[in-house]
């Protein structure tokens, strides 16, 4: 079982940048490939990023895609979601997700709000 809390979420201006931070409890996190969604207001939850296990493959939605890097670390069992260029269409909140074939774990999710 994985146990995986986020952090880093706030108000932002358009244009500007935030990192998110999911830590990662429990057993073999190397394991599980990590993935980052987030939700709008009246909208269905949406896949933001991947990342493999090893941390060598990563695919990221065509709306982030340029914008926006996934990363981590497994001998910290963190990963992290670098966001650049926030516009306000990336207001979300946004979850941590542990995927494996037989279990996924999802986080509480933090808030990002990009407004002037």
């Amino acid at each position: 079982q994985v146990h995986v809390v986020e952090s880093g979420g706030g108000l932002v201006q358009p244009g500007g940048s935030l990192k998110l931070s999911c830590a990662a409890s429990g057993s073999r996190f190397y394991n599980y490939a990590m993935k980052w969604y987030r939700q709008a207001p009246g909208k269905e939850r949406e896949l933001v990023a991947t990342i493999s296990s090893s941390g060598h493959s990563t695919t990221y939605a065509d709306s982030v895609k340029g914008r926006f890097t996934i990363s981590r670390d497994n001998a910290k069992s963190m990963v992290y979601l670098q966001m650049n260029k926030l516009n306000p269409e990336d207001t979300a909140v946004y979850y941590c997700n542990a995927y494996r074939f037989d279990a996924e774990y999802w986080g509480q999710g933090t808030q990002v709000t990009v407004s002037s």
